[in-house]
């Protein structure tokens, strides 16, 4: 109780002061200030702590520190892990390229073998043909299109994306892909144009 009297009136003698100075200011003056004995306490005189009680003292709100408002730390961008399997010697894939590669796709488990769930897709397939796209052309997930350039001709990576970078909270596949899935990929670097 006697801590929020101290408050209350160091608010009251600091709104005083601060009305007290936009009236001068407001009459083409400059604030004045009485001498520091003629100066009125803010707060009342302080009463001494019951026994076994303590206090803190009141501290002015104009001296007391306050904290900067800083903004909420971004998380950072979600990357593709590349694991290279085999590097090739051939040419170098990169943006605007047209590159055709051998894929198969798994759902990404960390705790399974291999960190393989079940596979969902695979152009090694009986049947099947590699896929042809052009590099930076917005044609596959942004995993591939991050984790194939860069890989030369001959080369094997295994492309570890997270939902973000793959289907993101829609998904794929008529639910075949479910929302916010982490995929894994084998792929298999074939020709480069």
């Amino acid at each position: 109780m006697i801590r929020r009297s101290a408050f209350i009136a160091l608010l009251l003698a600091a709104a005083g002061v601060q009305a007290q100075q936009e009236g001068s200011q407001e009459a083409g003056k400059p604030p004045t200030l009485a001498p520091p004995e003629a100066q009125q306490p803010a707060a009342p005189p302080a009463v001494p702590p019951a026994a076994g009680q303590t206090t803190t003292p009141p501290v002015s709100p104009e001296l007391t520190p306050q904290p900067t408002p800083q903004a909420a730390p971004q998380a950072p961008a979600p990357q593709v892990e590349i694991i290279d399997r085999v590097v090739g010697k051939g040419m170098e894939a990169s943006v605007g390229n047209k590159v055709k590669v051998h894929y198969t796709g798994w759902f990404h488990k960390p705790l399974a073998a291999k960190q393989r769930g079940r596979k969902f897709d695979s152009s090694l397939d009986a049947g099947r043909d590699p896929i042809e796209f052009q590099l930076g052309a917005g044609r596959v997930i942004k995993g591939w299109e991050q984790g194939v350039a860069g890989m030369k001709v001959g080369g094997k990576r295994t492309l570890i994306i997270p939902s973000a970078l793959a289907y993101g909270k829609r998904g794929a596949g008529s639910g075949s892909i479910p929302p916010d899935a982490d995929l894994i990929f084998d792929v298999e670097l074939l020709d480069v144009k």
